[in-house]
């Protein structure tokens, strides 16, 4: 490979000027290679984005500084350079793909003018060749009709669009290094598959380095030719791909792995890191990751691991030290297992969902007369049996988070009945939905915003409480630190407020006060989506632990497969309103039908290249509820389509007693196969 585009050496930026700063950043050295994607890895906080917007002197000043160390892009340090010439660097040599498009989009200019700031700033372009220029970005990275969307506003594009229209203006500047922070992590998986084929597309057309910022180790093996994990501000281990798959070495990348929910970790709990990452105010004289550590001993404690690198793979250890003698043998670690099977369904349905429909309407003009509807959820029917977990996957928009809020009749029901314990909770009255409510509570994506933060987190909790028989404070008061402790929290926390918690302290607070209600039913909307792997592998070990010890039933809703595969026992599949497939979690995810969840599981980044199923990638994006397509709503992005696909929504197919498909391919009438094993 040739000589390195980027080099980081030493490099430290440091939060505050007081005798305690924040050492964000705390001496990283790395090399990027032209045409290589150098991937960096690790969990929030650790300091990943903090490295990106130093390297391009966009570090919150004077919040921030960079205290020491070099930036070398082609041997030219950038640190010193002043602002204006710094111009000439961003966008031009660098550019950056920054994590969430919605806030790094201006709301009030079009696509072509935020696409022209960039050639204008970067290239002595006349009006006719930068529309010329703007068309042709927005044909590389995928934008259908691209002559329309250029006028187009960035609310009225899709979450896949606007990355999409983020990587066409950082390539507009043709940079030798794209820095992507965290590109696909708000994306659903078949539109990160089509981000991530897209910037190696690119990288092979245009040679350009990338340096993949990201916590997904399914994107890493998919992506990276070279990895670097972070921790606590430092690079504790780097390798090439092959090596750091095959042989990782830093207890801290091995947590990581053995945190990952997968099949083959059904019948066991999932590894949790213990403790919290150490505060980074402060001067560190030992290992960093010590106090979380199962292989520390005092050494770690009392000396700062050196760097040890033998065959280009490098590790902050004292294990791999020769210079430090290990006084402990490396130690077999045990497992506490918790066997799923031990947690029967029942055959009884609790909950039963029958020809679900939520239709919103869509207003216009002074009368706001109803010109049309959109068809969240177009008739679903499913039943949740005691002690089970069914989930329901799909991309966003297809209307799995208002079959939730319509079970609960937070949301007005079209047309359809729910029914739990045999009782339609579609035909009751306010007062009694509130008892029933009681019976059925619900987990939101997004702890903080389902919390008030005026509240303590005791009288958070204690609304649960209020359809309860528990009346006296004495009595609220022991069931809190009893819910607390239940899910691994300390009762002496219960005065304080949502935002002096992480995300992962907050999303425990609200299982504690869903469980509050004593329900039978819980859902689960996307509870471990905006988690770390590790904080995650905690959420989903308190699920199945509560679900054993309770005997609860769970919603699940989600767009992770790999959690399906840990948690669920039967999955639905769900596309634009309707459910598509479903079956038994073994039936659906090894032995999916549907082209669509076909689509959806090929799509899944695999850290076993083996497993890795054959590519089925999905055109386009999710069409719009407001105007379905006629016939099969998947037609126009699926590769078996035929002309009836087109005229008619196909019936229910009964593969087998614990597996339906609605597809025209499984119609007696139609001999070919599908499958895609």
């Amino acid at each position: 490979m040739t000589d390195a585009l980027l080099q980081v050496k030493g490099l430290k930026t440091w939060f505050g000027n007081g005798e305690q700063p924040y050492r964000a950043v705390d001496g990283i050295s790395f090399d990027i290679h032209r045409g290589q994607t150098f991937a960096l890895l690790g969990e929030s906080g650790c300091g990943k984005s903090m490295t990106a917007l130093s390297l391009l002197r966009l570090n919150p000043y004077p919040a921030s500084r960079i205290v020491s160390g070099e930036v070398l892009l082609d041997g030219k340090n950038l640190l010193p350079l002043s602002e204006a010439q710094m111009e000439t660097i961003r966008g031009r040599r660098i550019a950056m793909i920054f994590q969430e498009p919605q806030s790094s989009l201006n709301p009030v200019l079009s696509v072509g003018q935020q696409i022209a700031e960039v050639l204008n700033w970067h290239f002595d372009l006349n009006e006719a060749a930068i529309y010329t220029r703007s068309i042709e970005l927005l044909q590389a990275v995928g934008i259908p009709d691209p002559q329309q969307r250029i006028k187009d506003y960035p609310h009225q594009l899709s979450g896949g669009m606007k990355q999409r229209i983020m990587i066409a203006i950082a390539l507009a500047g043709e940079p030798e290094l794209l820095i992507a922070d965290e590109p696909t992590t708000a994306l659903d998986v078949t539109i990160q598959a089509q981000i991530l084929d897209l910037l190696k597309d690119i990288q092979q057309k245009t040679g350009m380095a990338i340096l993949l910022i990201t916590h997904d180790l399914g994107v890493v093996a998919q992506m990276a030719d070279h990895v670097a994990v972070m921790y606590a501000g430092q690079i504790v281990e780097t390798a090439s791909r092959e090596q750091f798959f095959n042989d990782t070495r830093h207890p801290y990348t091995r947590k990581l792995f053995e945190a990952l929910p997968s099949e083959q970790k059904r019948e066991e709990k999932l590894t949790v890191i213990k403790g919290s990452v150490p505060q980074l105010n402060q001067t560190f004289n030992c290992c960093r990751f010590a106090d979380r550590c199962d292989y520390a001993w005092q050494h770690c404690h009392d000396v700062e691991p050196q760097w040890v690198e033998e065959d280009s793979h490098g590790v902050r250890c004292h294990l791999y030290d020769a210079a430090v003698t290990a006084e402990n043998i490396v130690r077999e670690l045990k497992q506490t297992h918790s066997k799923l099977s031990d947690v029967v369904p029942a055959e009884t349905a609790l909950l039963q969902v029958d020809r679900l429909k939520v239709h919103f309407p869509i207003k216009k003009g002074i009368l706001q007369r109803t010109v049309g509807h959109v068809k969240a959820v177009d008739g679903i029917s499913f039943d949740l049996r005691v002690a089970e977990t069914l989930a329901l996957v799909g991309e966003s928009g297809c209307g799995k988070t208002t079959v939730g809020k319509g079970v609960l009749q937070l949301v007005p029901v079209t047309e359809g009945n729910v029914s739990f314990r045999n009782e339609k909770l579609t035909k009751m009255s306010e007062r009694e939905l509130r008892e029933a409510r009681s019976s059925l509570q619900i987990i939101f994506q997004d702890p903080f915003s389902s919390m008030n933060p005026r509240m303590t987190i005791s009288q958070v909790i204690e609304e649960g409480m209020l359809t309860s028989s528990i009346r006296e404070p004495e009595q609220k008061a022991r069931k809190v630190d009893e819910l607390l402790e239940r899910v691994g929290l300390r009762p002496e926390i219960k005065h304080r407020y949502p935002h002096e918690f992480s995300g992962g302290q907050r999303q425990r607070i609200c299982i504690a006060r869903a469980l509050a209600a004593e329900p039978e039913v819980i859902i689960c909307d996307e509870p471990t989506s905006a988690l770390d792997v590790s904080v995650q592998a905690q959420i989903l070990n308190l699920l199945r632990d509560i679900q054993h010890e309770f005997g609860l039933s769970y919603l699940f809703i989600t767009h992770n497969i790999a959690v399906v595969d840990y948690l669920a026992h039967r999955v639905a599949v769900m596309y634009l309103g309707r459910v598509v497939e479903e079956g038994s979690r073994e039936d659906v995810l090894n032995n999916p039908k549907h082209p669509y969840t076909q689509a959806l599981l090929a799509a899944v980044p695999k850290i076993d290249a083996e497993s890795q199923r054959e590519t089925v990638r999905l055109e386009g994006e999710l069409p719009s509820p407001a105007h379905p397509p006629k016939g099969c709503h998947f037609h126009q992005r699926c590769p078996h389509v035929m002309d009836k696909c087109r005229e008619q929504y196909p019936d229910l197919s009964q593969l087998s007693t614990s597996h339906t498909v609605k597809c025209f391919l499984y119609e007696e009438d139609y001999y070919g196969s599908t499958d895609s094993n």
